[in-house]
């Protein structure tokens, strides 16, 4: 039997790869400027700004109200929507370090530590919902719930705009 859940989980299934890259790029920098990806820098500070924190925001707005519902209140979520308020700062810090990297100014280190900082912080976050959250909602959920669910956190993600 499917789960009510699935399309939540096949959104982070499409995301995982892109969240792994992050990890990839930490490892790949050197102790050398010569050394610095910058694109691959700028690729992923774009994907967190453009995709990741939309998600987080479609997370917000519809999920995390459903899934309080179903755990008995509001505050059942207040550490995941702190998750997501490290990983927009993160995330900004990230753009500031790579714009400064592009002038020729690159923290190693600093980048270095953001990036895995980031990566630990969004595979817990995933980890967590997948197994808390999801199989709470697929036995909780009516099929027109979780139905009216994703387009609302569909159409959340649409109108979020991109930091």
């Amino acid at each position: 039997m499917a789960r009510l859940t699935e399309p939540l989980r096949d959104e982070h299934r499409e995301l995982r790869p892109r969240v792994d890259e992050i990890l990839t790029v930490a490892d790949l920098l050197g102790d050398a400027e010569h050394d610095l990806p910058s694109e691959r820098i700028t690729a992923v500070s774009a994907f967190l700004h453009q995709h990741l924190l939309r998600h987080a925001a479609a997370e917000e707005a519809a999920l995390y109200p459903i899934v309080g519902w179903a755990l008995g209140g509001a505050q059942a979520t207040a550490t995941m929507s702190r998750d997501h308020v490290e990983i927009a700062r993160m995330s900004d810090e990230l753009e500031v370090l790579a714009s400064e990297a592009r002038a020729g100014r690159p923290d190693i280190r600093a980048l270095r530590q953001v990036l895995y900082g980031l990566h630990a912080i969004v595979a817990l976050h995933f980890a967590k919902e997948e197994e808390v959250y999801l199989p709470l909602l697929d036995e909780r959920l009516t099929p027109e719930t979780a139905r009216r669910l994703f387009a609302e956190m569909e159409e959340a993600a649409k109108t979020t705009r991109a930091a």
